[in-house]
């Protein structure tokens, strides 16, 4: 793999943008280290949830440009484009990122706010008389 191979992933208001190319393992978003970016553990996790379950953490570097949405957003975004970027390299890693969940773009957004009322949902309270 002498090319970059880029991917992108989205999840609720989040859009990451991802080039994977042959490396040791470094992980770079919007010019920051992983652990700069997302200093919470989970969210390091979940971003290399792909990675550890074909135990590629340390074959590829990848360039990241995140915006929008916040950062759990952000981070499930990242981890959708890395897992596509995965198959675009080698298609027989598809079916073990499938059965994890991985490929799934998950399309829950926030439901959009009404006209005539408080919030998307909710209404004003009803006054008989």
């Amino acid at each position: 793999m002498a090319e970059q191979i880029n991917a992108v992933g989205r999840r609720k208001a989040a859009i990451a943008r991802v080039y994977v190319a042959a490396g040791d393992g470094k992980i770079i978003i919007n010019k920051k280290t992983l652990e700069a970016y997302f200093p919470s553990s989970i969210l390091q996790y979940i971003v290399k949830q792909p990675l550890n379950l074909l135990n590629a953490a340390s074959q590829y570097d990848i360039k990241v440009t995140l915006c929008g949405g916040g950062f759990k957003g952000q981070a499930e975004a990242l981890r959708l484009a890395i897992a596509r970027a995965l198959v675009k390299i080698d298609e027989a890693n598809k079916p073990a990122l499938r059965a994890e969940g991985f490929l799934t773009r998950d399309a829950r957004t926030v439901e959009r706010k009404k006209p005539g009322q408080p919030k998307a949902r909710r209404r004003f309270q009803f006054s008989k008389r």
